[in-house]
């Protein structure tokens, strides 16, 4: 299969259509997280449809200092990584042919949600994310668009965008690709030297950190479950010597669920040691919030969550989060009574 490389809506147009559409949006320098996505977007399409990546690298969400100007332009290696993953069209626009006229008079908000976390860091980002992929579902039609799970909170208000306003496209998350140190894949990590990407490995350190927490955690919450419901149940364990293990998990029932703080904190650690190297990680923020609307998370919370990074190594500011999953609480006072 040849990638065919279109410049404007109206040549994607012109091409006879069947079967569902899924499109990728990118802005080029792809790599294999990349792959992964278009890959999906081939299983989602099927063999009678067609999967449509755009490259476009959009002035709007970048802010005042930012790199748009150095970000990366590859255009004939991204139509050769794509061709390979299973792409069958690469619509690589103008500025010109996404914004006529210029930069755009209206333009899509992300409201409360976009000012939280990457919004606060870079001010005015989401509104120009949230405009250009509503220009660019606008001009591919597509029945399905998929999106990395690794810019969570983008893919948070691109599905709000899509609800709220009533586009009639499915969004698909397609999981986080990562290198085999766990370094999240990214256009930018291409910038960092070896000894910046020894240090921004603290990122994903500190996710998996986190999440190592949360898991003891709701190991030993399950086991206070198993906890007898009697005294005298109670006292026939400690004859057996697992009172130890009793007290442990009366303790952890008793606790919040998940206890949100120690994820945190556990995640924190490791961040606080690599802002002691050489070259130093410098924190933008650490959070663990509810995906719905990107608020921190508190005591008694339940559902999905993510726990969230942002920091700069050197001159390069990379992102990167993991989903978790905190379960339904116990009886702590009817399990703290037995005891």
């Amino acid at each position: 299969m040849t990638t065919a490389l279109l410049r404007t809506a109206d040549e994607l147009r012109a091409r006879v259509r069947t079967g569902r559409r899924a499109v990728v949006m990118t802005m080029g320098a792809l790599h294999d997280g990349h792959a992964a996505l278009i890959r999906a977007a081939r299983r989602s399409a099927g063999d009678g449809g067609e999967v449509v990546v755009t490259v476009f690298v959009n002035p709007l969400q970048f802010g005042a200092g930012e790199d748009l100007d150095r970000y990366p332009r590859t255009l004939e290696a991204d139509v050769k990584l794509a061709e390979q993953a299973g792409a069958d069209v690469v619509l690589a626009p103008s500025a010109d042919e996404v914004y006529p006229g210029g930069e755009p008079q209206v333009r899509v908000t992300a409201g409360p949600m976009g000012g939280r976390l990457e919004g606060a860091s870079r001010p005015g980002h989401f509104d120009g994310m949230l405009t250009v992929v509503a220009k660019l579902l606008h001009l591919t039609r597509p029945d399905v668009a998929l999106f990395g799970q690794k810019d969570a909170q983008q893919l948070a208000l691109i599905r709000r965008m899509v609800r709220d306003l009533n586009f009639g496209v499915e969004i698909t998350a397609v999981p986080t690709v990562r290198e085999d140190d766990g370094l999240a894949l990214s256009s930018r990590n291409r910038y960092l030297s070896p000894q910046e990407r020894r240090t921004a490995l603290a990122l994903s350190q500190a996710l998996f950190a986190g999440r190592d927490r949360h898991a003891a955690q709701e190991a030993l919450r399950a086991r206070a479950r198993e906890v007898p419901s009697t005294r005298a149940r109670a006292d026939a364990l400690s004859a057996l010597g697992e009172s130890r293990a009793a007290a442990d998990a009366a303790a952890v029932a008793k606790a919040a669920p998940g206890a949100p703080d120690a994820v945190r904190a556990a995640a924190r650690l490791v961040l606080d040691e690599a802002a002691r190297l050489d070259p130093p990680l410098e924190l933008d923020y650490l959070a663990l919030v509810d995906p719905a609307d990107f608020t921190e998370i508190g005591d008694g919370f339940t559902g999905e969550a993510v726990l969230a990074v942002a920091a700069r190594v050197g001159a390069t500011r990379l992102i990167d989060n993991i989903p978790l999953a905190f379960g339904a609480p116990g009886d702590p006072a009817t399990l703290g009574a037995a005891l």
